[in-house]
C-alpha cells in the first residue's frame, strides 16, 4: 500500500505472543478481555493482538495507549526521542514500559472488523481492526520510517480527498471511513463498539481489468457468482458520489473509486 493512506498497524511480533510477559501488565483481567475482546478467539489469541496494536500505534503513530504514571515520564520524553531519531530499542514496550510498572490500556480497545486478503494475492494476511478513542493531550506524528505523512481527518473529508486524489486511501480504509459515516458523534460510535462483535471476516474478490481491477466485497451481488461481465470502459461513469453506499472499488492507474454495481441514471 505505498503511497496509501491506512490506519495504523502491522504484524503480531513473537514477543507479542509472550502470554506470560503481558498478562499481569494489562488493565482488564482475562474474563473482561476475552469477553470485551475475545470470541472466536481465545484469550491467548487475543492478548498478543492488544500488545501489537498498542505497540505499532506508537512505532508508526506515536500514540501509546498506556495507563500514564509519573515514574515513566522521563522513559516516554526518552522514548519520543529515540522513535524520532529512528532508533527505537528493540523490545522496547516490555523492557521500557512494562519493566517499570507500565500498564497496557487494553480497556481502551474495541472490536471493529475482520479482513483477509483476497484470493489472487501473492501475499496475504488476516488481519483485525480495532478501534480507540484518542487520549486527552496525545498528538500523532508519523515514524518518517515505514509511514511518511499521517492526519486527522473526519470519515466524510476522508472519502472526498480519496474522490478528489489528495488523500488516496487503501480499500480497506476506504470501506472503513465509509461504514464510520453513519455515527454523528463520538457518543454513537461508543454504542456501537461496546456491543460490536467481530463478525464474518470480509474477504474481497479481485476481477482483472483492461483498465485496472475491480474489487468485489461480499456483500456485492455478483460475489458469490462464478462468472461476472464487468464492462470496464463504463466504469469512468460509474464512479460513486462521497457518502454513497458502495460494493465495489475500482483500482485505476494507482487510484481506488467506488462504482456502481448498476447503471447511473444519465
Amino acid at each position: 500500500m505505498a503511497g496509501k493512506y491506512v490506519f495504523p498497524g502491522g504484524k503480531i511480533d513473537p514477543e507479542d505472543m509472550d502470554i506470560n510477559s503481558w498478562e499481569n501488565h494489562v488493565d482488564q483481567d482475562i474474563e473482561q478481555i476475552s469477553h470485551r475482546l475475545g470470541h472466536p478467539l481465545s484469550y491467548a489469541k487475543i492478548l498478543p493482538y492488544c500488545v501489537a496494536v498498542i505497540r505499532e500505534t506508537f512505532e508508526e503513530a506515536g500514540v501509546l495507549l498506556i495507563d500514564d504514571t509519573t515514574q515513566l515520564i522521563n522513559t516516554l520524553e526518552q522514548l519520543h526521542s529515540h522513535r524520532a531519531g529512528g532508533n527505537l530499542p528493540r523490545e522496547w514496550l516490555r523492557q521500557r514500559i512494562v519493566a517499570k510498572g507500565g500498564v497496557l490500556s487494553v480497556s481502551r480497545l474495541f472490536r471493529w472488523a475482520h479482513w483477509i486478503t483476497p484470493l489472487v494475492m501473492k501475499q496475504r494476511f488476516d488481519t483485525r481492526f480495532f478501534v480507540a478513542e484518542m487520549p486527552a493531550g496525545k498528538k500523532c506524528q508519523p515514524d518518517n520510517q515505514e509511514t511518511t505523512h499521517g492526519i486527522w481527518v473526519s470519515p466524510n473529508a476522508g472519502l472526498a480527498g480519496n474522490r478528489s486524489g489528495k488523500i488516496p486511501l487503501s480499500p480497506p480504509t476506504l470501506v472503513t471511513l465509509q461504514e464510520l459515516l453513519k455515527f454523528p458523534d463520538m457518543g454513537a460510535l461508543k454504542a456501537e463498539i461496546v456491543q460490536r462483535p467481530w463478525g464474518t471476516p470480509i474477504m474481497p474478490r479481485l476481477i482483472p481489468l483492461s483498465n485496472g481491477t475491480l474489487i468485489l466485497e461480499p456483500w456485492d451481488p455478483m460475489y458469490s457468482k462464478k462468472k461476472v461481465a464487468i464492462n470496464a470502459e463504463s466504469l469512468p461513469q460509474k464512479v460513486l458520489p462521497v457518502g454513497q453506499p458502495f460494493s465495489r472499488l475500482w483500482r485505476h492507474k494507482d487510484e481506488c473509486q467506488p462504482v456502481s454495481a448498476g447503471i447511473q441514471p444519465g
